[in-house]
C-alpha cells in the first residue's frame, strides 16, 4: 500500500522492475560492449538507440499530447546538419553540439507546430508533411548548410576534451548515455504537471481548455520537446553512426518507419518507444539471418520458392508479424508487456 505521495511517484513502484532496471543497465553499459563485435555495436545497437531516442520524441508529440506528425524525419535533418555544422565549423564540442542542434531543431519544430492551434487529425499531419518537404528543400538548396543538392559533409574525428572516441565501443557508449539521460527526462516529464496537461489536450482539448490549460503553451512545448529529441537524435546518428551528413538519410519513409516505431510499441509510453524501435531496427535482421540459416543448413529455398518471393520473403514476415502482433495487442508492445507482468505478478491466483 502506498502511504506517501514519494512512494506514489516512485520511477518504480515494484521492487522487480528495480532490479530488471538494474540488470538492463548493467548488461548495457559494460556487458555488451564487451562481447559485442564491431558489427553488432555500429550496425545493430546504435541505429537501435538513435531511433529509439527519436521514436521517443514522437511518442511525447503524438502518443501523450495527441498531436499527429509526418515530419519528424525533416527535423532530424535539421538536428544532424546543425550538429555538423557546429561541431566541424565552429569546433563546439560534440555534447554541446548535440544539445545545440536539439535547441535549433526546437526552435524550427515550434515554428512548423503553430497549424496546430488550428487544425487537428489529418489535417495536422498534412501540415506536418509540408515541414518534411520544407525542410528538405530548404536543406538541399542552401549551400551554406549542405553545401549543394544532394552532397555529403562528412563530420571530422570525434573528440572531446582531449578523448578520440573512435572506436565502436566509445561511440557506442556515449551514444548510451545520451540516450538514457534522455529517457530518464522524458519519464519525468511525462509524470509531471506538464504531462498531465498533455495528457488532457490528447483526451479532449475542448474540456482541457475550459479548465484553463492553455492549449498555445502545450502544443508549443510538446512540438518543441518533441523536435528536440528528434534533432538530438539526428545529430547522434550522423555523428555516430552515418560518419556524414546527407539529406537522402531522412527522407519520408523514415517518419512514416518512426511513427510505426511508437504505434507498434505502443503511444502513451517511454518503454513502448525503446521495444517498437526494437521491434523496427532489430526484427528484420533476425528474420534475415534466419532465412539464410534456414537457406545454408536446412534446406535450398531455391527449389521450393521461386527468387522473386525469395527475394521478398522477408518484407512479407516482417509485415505479417506486425499484423500478428497489432491483432494481438492494438495498444502495442508496452500493453502486451504490461499484461504478462501482471499475469506474473498475481499468478497462480486467477485474479
Amino acid at each position: 500500500m502506498k502511504t506517501t505521495y514519494a512512494k506514489d511517484m516512485e520511477l518504480f513502484p515494484i521492487p522487480l522492475d528495480k532490479a530488471g532496471f538494474v540488470v538492463v543497465m548493467v548488461l548495457a553499459f559494460f556487458v555488451i560492449p564487451l562481447v559485442s563485435s564491431h558489427y553488432m555495436l555500429v550496425s545493430i545497437f546504435i541505429p537501435f538507440l538513435v531511433f529509439s531516442l527519436a521514436a521517443l520524441g514522437l511518442n511525447i508529440l503524438t502518443g501523450y499530447a495527441g498531436q499527429l506528425s509526418l515530419g519528424h524525419a525533416g527535423f532530424m535533418a535539421v538536428g544532424a546538419y546543425a550538429t555538423v555544422v557546429m561541431y566541424n565549423r565552429y569546433d563546439v564540442p560534440i555534447p554541446v553540439a548535440l544539445l545545440g542542434s536539439g535547441l535549433i531543431t526546437a526552435a524550427v519544430g515550434s515554428v512548423f507546430g503553430l497549424p496546430s492551434l488550428r487544425i487537428k487529425g489529418f489535417y495536422l499531419a498534412v501540415s506536418t508533411l509540408a515541414a518534411q518537404l520544407i525542410i528538405e528543400w530548404v536543406i538541399t538548396h542552401v549551400k551554406w548548410i549542405s553545401g549543394g543538392v544532394y552532397s555529403t559533409i562528412d563530420i571530422r574525428a570525434l573528440e572531446f576534451m582531449g578523448w578520440q572516441i573512435d572506436t565502436a565501443a566509445e561511440k557506442y557508449q556515449f551514444a548510451l548515455i545520451f540516450v538514457v539521460i534522455m529517457a530518464f527526462f522524458a519519464k519525468n516529464v511525462v509524470r509531471s504537471r506538464i504531462g498531465r496537461a498533455w495528457m488532457s489536450i490528447r483526451d479532449m482539448d475542448v474540456a482541457s481548455e475550459i479548465i484553463g490549460i492553455s492549449q498555445f503553451k502545450y502544443k508549443m512545448l510538446a512540438f518543441a520537446v518533441s523536435s528536440f529529441y528528434a534533432g538530438v537524435a539526428g545529430g547522434l546518428l550522423v555523428a555516430f553512426y552515418y560518419g556524414s551528413a546527407n539529406i537522402e538519410e531522412f527522407h519520408l519513409l523514415v517518419s512514416f518507419q518512426i511513427l510505426g516505431m511508437v504505434i507498434i510499441g505502443g503511444m502513451g509510453s517511454v518503454l513502448g518507444s525503446f521495444l517498437g524501435a526494437g521491434f523496427i531496427v532489430l526484427l528484420p535482421i533476425f528474420i534475415n539471418l534466419t532465412i539464410s540459416f534456414v537457406n545454408h543448413r536446412i534446406v535450398d529455398l531455391s527449389k521450393v520458392f521461386t527468387l522473386d518471393l525469395i527475394a521478398n520473403v522477408e518484407n512479407m514476415i516482417f509485415g505479417a508479424l506486425i499484423i500478428f502482433f497489432l491483432a494481438v495487442e492494438p495498444f502495442g508492445l508496452a500493453r502486451l508487456w504490461n499484461t504478462i507482468k501482471d499475469y506474473l505478478r498475481l499468478w497462480p491466483f486467477p485474479y
